[in-house]
């Protein structure tokens, strides 16, 4: 699908000057995920309500061998928790845990080598943080961490991205199976370790809260409700043991945002006759009222089932060369080395604003227990690997035929295997932080 076919009206060209004056000139590459996720995602409204069931069979005992690997998690101290936020990208000759034909879940559009990518480097890199080591994945230690309980990730496209990269991960030791699968694209998903009795959960919900989204048959803007969860996936709280949330890139598409029901202002929607706002704000309020309502509706909750932990994923950047309309394109093989790149301008202001949130949120649930909240941080290395898009390879061999006038690019999502695992092996350390510390909350 053609970005051309978005609908009548560009998502772009009607940014005011004052949301201008506020993005860096360089982040405008930035602004092409929105055209990307117009098209690359089915963008039908999902009114229904189904609720998911989790199974709890027999669980079979993991094999011997874990154990001696598990047992190293206890012998490690976490006194001072490593910022993985900060570091460098450096040459890794071992490449990753699986590829493309060994894992079953991967999205077509994002299995690079098998639709035509000619180049392989840039599965041989690792992130090295600046101040402590980031072990290679453990599969079997995190599903001994998630035995018998059910982690849901919720939000965005990348949030798919991340689950789909983790069960890739986990697959190389125990076989994940799809026991349930609702929605358009198959936008809400159960998979089910038998192994560990473990339920891994996917929720489309881009905004977080309850809202419409744009679409080519429809309106050209996003409708959101800032003071109001998303039923979709809140109705399902009691269920979670972890939540890992992501979103950010749809709150830059034109949208109207109501609170208290009322209009309290839109962006880019010049049409509308309402207030111009920038989308920082509403990112905001969407963010506080997701925290909010987990602490709070989990605090209603007696028993076990009111002990949560919540993860926060940072804004990752896109890697756009050139203007979105214009055949922008992600051609780089390498990363960025850490000179070359800070984090800043949107990317950094977005960052910024769910750091703050979660800092509030920590502060409201410290006053109940059996909460912990913390930031998966990505977006300083995720700003560092523009090699790590599929690029013109979401499609199967896109120059097969020669070099076409046009060729859709994906510089939002990862290739898998790839950058994207690198997140699981920062989540996995903070869980294992988290059980060397006696599982306080």
């Amino acid at each position: 699908m053609a970005f051309e076919k978005m609908g009548s009206t560009n998502p772009f060209k009607d940014i005011s000057s004052s949301l201008t004056k506020r993005i860096v000139p360089s982040t405008r590459y930035a602004l092409l995920p929105l055209a990307l996720l117009s098209t690359y995602l089915c963008l039908t409204p999902h009114s229904t309500t189904t609720t998911i069931t989790t199974i709890h069979p027999s669980p079979t005992p993991p094999p011997p061998s874990f154990f001696s690997s598990f047992s190293s998690v206890k012998d490690k101290a976490y006194q001072n928790p490593c910022d993985y936020s900060n570091g460098d990208w450096v040459h890794d000759t071992r490449g990753p845990l699986y590829n493309e034909t060994t894992c079953g879940t991967i999205k077509e559009s994002e299995k690079c080598t098998l639709n035509g990518r000619p180049d392989s480097g840039y599965l041989y890199w690792r992130w090295e943080p600046s101040e402590c080591n980031l072990p290679r994945f453990e599969p079997l230690v995190f599903l001994k961490l998630i035995q018998n309980k059910h982690v849901a990730f919720v939000g965005d496209s990348l949030a798919r991205n991340q689950l789909e990269s983790l069960l890739c991960m986990l697959a190389t030791v125990s076989t994940p199976n799809l026991v349930y699968r609702s929605g358009k694209d198959n936008k809400f998903r159960r998979w089910h370790f038998l192994s560990h009795n473990a339920n891994f959960s996917l929720y489309w919900s881009p905004f977080l809260v309850q809202g419409n989204e744009r679409s080519n048959e429809g309106s050209y803007y996003n409708t959101m409700y800032l003071d109001h969860v998303n039923e979709r996936w809140a109705m399902d709280l009691e269920k979670f043991d972890m939540v890992v949330v992501s979103f950010g890139h749809w709150f830059l598409l034109p949208s109207v945002y109501y609170e208290g029901g009322y209009v309290i202002g839109s962006l880019n929607c010049p049409d509308l006759n309402h207030t111009q706002i920038d989308f920082y704000v509403p990112l905001r309020k969407a963010l506080r009222t997701t925290l909010s309502s987990i602490i709070e509706r989990k605090r209603g909750i007696k028993g076990n089932n009111n002990v949560v932990d919540v993860i926060v994923k940072t804004f990752s950047p896109a890697h756009f060369e050139g203007d979105w309309n214009k055949a922008g394109t992600c051609s780089k093989t390498e990363p960025f080395r850490k000179e070359e790149k800070e984090v800043g301008g949107m990317d950094g202001e977005i960052r910024k604003i769910e750091m703050e949130e979660v800092e509030n949120a920590k502060a409201k649930a410290s006053e109940f227990g059996g909460f912990r909240l913390e930031v998966l941080d990505v977006t300083k290395l995720a700003l560092l690997r523009p090699d790590g898009h599929p690029g013109p390879y979401m499609n199967p061999f896109p120059y097969a035929n020669g070099v076409p006038e046009r060729v859709q690019n994906d510089c939002v999502h990862w290739c898998l295997p790839g950058p994207i695992d690198t997140w699981n092996e920062i989540l996995l350390e903070m869980m294992k932080r988290w059980e060397e510390q006696g599982g306080e909350r």
